[in-house]
């Protein structure tokens, strides 16, 4: 790779330089392979093929299961204010409050998955500031999928766990099944309807496997309340499906590889720094090189293990790009545009915008849903 693109590339991960002057600068590169390479990932144009971006994937890390995904139970947040936190997303995306026993809340997204919110969260110290960029260097300004533009507020909040249901569910099947394959499963019952088992995926994230299904979660009203009052008034929006969890890892290859063997997974194209799964009827997860956002983290370097969601995309009914934005103008909100570098929002095939949640989450909110779904390599 000539020096020239080294430093075009390295421009591109330091955020100085944005995804559309990316593609203007490598010219024919461009040409030669279509926009939606460079949609995601950090192995698009002349970093292709190279050591970096190798593309084989990984061996699968013990014998399949056979167990299929049928259900998102919920995920799992920890974040400074949790009434506040609650509070937003039931009125921007109109998620029911379920529970709250004034430590944390339960609330359902639509009727096909829940997001349970804790408090105490507690910020890492923050780390040194980075040295100024390039005179004259605005390039990162308004770069979809949430890079540059003004300050973003303060993250004060960790998704650090998830917990899926299985079809064909048996406690005793399921428990020897994680054993023979190295796991240690943690049993967390609730009652006589709901049963689950928590192990940790190759970089220690908390997965919780269980018998949860659309027939037996979720039932009756949500009927709780939170102490916060609403923060704007609420939308009409209806979330519809699970577009993509950014799911950054310190081995993607290996962590794909994991979720594939363990829960039935489907492996997407491997990109060369992600693979995106489908996670049958439910949604997508890209799960990508990271370690917790270092982007630039490659496998085998003796940094800690560690996994982040660096941000979580659901799709909405009737998504209308200029009334999406209008109705987060409205509510004071921001609205970072992020179409994949597809182009235009109106005419792109990926339409989104990213916003900021009360305690500094990074939520998108797109048009894909079951019926329009497509993989975003």
């Amino acid at each position: 790779m000539s020096a020239n693109l080294v430093s075009l590339f390295n421009d591109f991960d330091n955020g100085r330089l944005s995804r559309r002057q990316l593609l203007q600068a490598l010219g024919m590169a461009v040409a030669l392979r279509p926009a939606a390479a460079f949609a995601q990932g950090q192995c698009g144009g002349a970093r292709a093929g190279t050591p970096e971006c190798d593309t084989t994937p990984a061996k699968l890390p013990f014998e399949a299961t056979g167990w299929k995904t049928v259900l998102l139970d919920h995920f799992s947040c920890q974040v400074a204010d949790y009434p506040k936190e609650a509070a937003y997303y039931a009125a921007l995306m109109n998620w029911t409050i379920r529970s709250d026993d004034g430590k944390q809340a339960m609330l359902d997204i639509g009727d096909w998955g829940g997001l349970l919110l804790r408090g105490g969260f507690q910020a890492p110290p923050a780390p040194p500031t980075p040295p100024p960029s390039p005179a004259g260097d605005a390039a990162a300004a308004g770069r979809g999928g949430g890079r540059g533009g003004a300050p973003r507020a303060p993250r004060l909040a960790a998704f650090d766990g998830f917990c899926w249901g299985i079809d064909a569910w048996d406690a005793k099947n399921v428990e020897a099944a994680l054993r023979k394959r190295g796991l240690s499963p943690v049993a967390d019952n609730e009652g006589k309807d709901f049963q689950s088992f928590h192990v940790k995926d190759p970089d220690g994230f908390d997965l919780q496997i269980s018998n949860g299904n659309r027939k037996n979660r979720r039932q009756g009203a949500a009927s709780g309340k939170t102490s916060m009052p609403a923060p704007f008034e609420a939308t009409n929006w209806k979330t519809v499906w699970l577009d993509h969890i950014s799911f950054e890892v310190s081995n993607y290859k290996e962590t794909a590889a994991f979720y594939h063997a363990l829960l039935g997974w489907k492996l997407g194209p491997d990109e060369g720094s992600q693979n995106q799964c489908q996670i049958g009827d439910i949604g997508d997860i890209i799960i990508r090189r990271g370690g917790g956002g270092n982007r630039g983290a490659v496998p085998g370097t003796l940094a800690p293990r560690r996994a982040a969601m660096g941000h979580i995309s659901v799709g909405i009914a009737d998504f209308d790009p200029d009334k999406v934005k209008a109705e987060l103008d409205k509510r004071g909100l921001t609205a970072r545009e992020d179409t994949g570098a597809r182009g235009d929002i109106h005419t792109a095939s990926y339409k989104s915008y990213h916003t900021t949640t009360p305690n500094g989450f990074d939520l998108q909110i797109s048009a894909t849903t079951r019926a329009n779904r497509n993989p975003l390599v």
